[in-house]
């Protein structure tokens, strides 16, 4: 526990540094480096949810509770994430643009699903069942998506990285992805091994 907590703080240290050397945008300038650690946010906590899903599909299958558990520490990293997102989101709108436009569908449906995935969470919590959570999450996760693909966009741009001319931004924001999953790897074990007390052994 102690070496997991250890290296996460390192981890999120090495995070830090790395956005403040981001490649500066053309209208942007440096603020666009907000920009960067929100959509590495964003990125970590779709594929944390997807691996949750993926888990406790495998788990309803193979009737493993390691993958329930895995499942479930999964969900609750991708939710981590998706919850401080929102924070991040409106810092990067203030800094860029002057403040949130609360209209916007995507911000509606991001903050939504926080409050809805906190208290799926605490209701997996209370219930202690493994499979509850892996059918949990992935109606949850479904939900999501459906919710994200529908949703309209007013001022977000579709994809502000990929539609970027710049490879170097690019690469540099998949490099910044690749290190903030690192850090959910880390949170996705530390909730893992804490459920390894509660949860029956396969």
């Amino acid at each position: 526990m102690k070496s997991t907590l250890i290296w996460l703080t390192l981890t999120l240290v090495a995070i830090a540094a790395l956005t403040f050397f981001g490649p500066p945008e053309r209208s942007l300038g440096s603020n666009v480096r907000v920009v960067y650690l929100h959509g590495a946010w964003v990125w970590t906590a779709l594929i944390a949810f997807g691996a949750a899903a993926a888990a406790g599909a495998a788990g309803l299958i193979a009737r493993s509770n390691r993958l329930h558990r895995w499942s479930l520490a999964l969900g609750r990293t991708g939710l981590f994430f998706w919850i401080t997102y929102l924070p991040l989101s409106m810092w990067a709108s203030d800094l860029n643009w002057n403040g949130l436009f609360l209209a916007e569908p995507r911000w509606r449906v991001a903050f939504v699903f926080s409050i809805v995935g906190l208290l799926l969470q605490l209701g997996l919590a209370l219930i202690d069942r493994p499979a509850a959570a892996s059918i949990g999450n992935i109606l949850y996760v479904g939900a999501l998506l459906f919710a994200l693909s529908s949703a309209g966009r007013i001022m977000h741009p579709s994809s502000p990285i990929f539609g970027s001319s710049s490879l170097r931004i690019q690469l540099f924001f998949l490099g910044l992805v690749a290190l903030t999953m690192a850090a959910a790897a880390q949170i996705a074990l530390w909730w893992y091994r804490i459920d390894l007390r509660r949860f029956a052994q396969p």
